[in-house]
């Protein structure tokens, strides 16, 4: 029942996005992220490889890009992928959270308001695949809706966090530590009462090895 349940609440998000990726793209594509950039890239050196988890509309891998990093970008939407790769000119691949199969390959995970469709249950699951396809010292950027809510609301399916329950979810991956968080509004016009919770995790580097005394 619950591989049933998890299967329609991902397809109808992804539906939704599909029928409204042209509403979508243009209601998010000239966002400022401008703040979030610079808490992220600050742990990134030139030209470090970044996975862009759930792109959207593809306005972060362009900026990525424009900032001379190398950027592989996925999204679940197939009509979010055809108008990211028209934006940036990659080819944006079309892949589902659940299917992450990279190891080692990226200094940089970007997440930003794109896990927050994952169903609770399942985000230590998708958070561990994430860790795997980080370097040891690589940072990843992710962003929740703030609050406790879980279910659908506008079309799609919604996990919202707060602090507490994200520390929670963050403290049972050893590989993981928590190095920033924090509250930020909405930047789209009109929304600026939807706050966010806004975290950078940094995978350990030397996770496993002995102590020195």
């Amino acid at each position: 029942m619950d591989n049933t349940n998890k299967n329609q609440n991902e397809q109808k998000t992804i539906e939704y996005y599909n029928s409204n990726a042209e509403e979508f793209y243009e209601s998010t594509v000239t966002a400022d992220m401008s703040v979030q950039y610079k808490r992220f890239e600050k742990y990134l050196g030139d030209g470090a490889h970044i996975l862009d988890c759930g792109c959207g509309s593809g306005r972060d891998s362009k900026h990525f890009l424009e900032n001379g990093f190398e950027v592989i970008a996925i999204d679940g939407s197939e009509e979010l992928c055809k108008k990211a790769s028209e934006l940036t000119g990659l080819e944006v691949r079309h892949m589902y959270f659940q299917d992450l199969n990279f190891d080692n390959d990226f200094d940089g995970v970007w997440a930003c308001a794109s896990l927050l469709h994952v169903k609770k249950g399942e985000l230590p699951d998708v958070l561990t695949k994430i860790t795997k396809a980080l370097r040891d010292g690589g940072v990843l950027y992710v962003s929740f809706k703030y609050g406790d809510f879980s279910g659908e609301r506008n079309g799609r399916f919604f996990t919202d966090l707060d602090d507490e329950s994200f520390e929670t979810l963050i403290a049972d991956i050893p590989e993981m530590v928590l190095k920033e968080k924090y509250i930020s509004t909405d930047v789209r016009p009109g929304r600026e009462n939807e706050r966010w919770l806004n975290a950078i995790v940094i995978k350990r580097k030397e996770l496993g090895h002995k102590s020195r005394c």
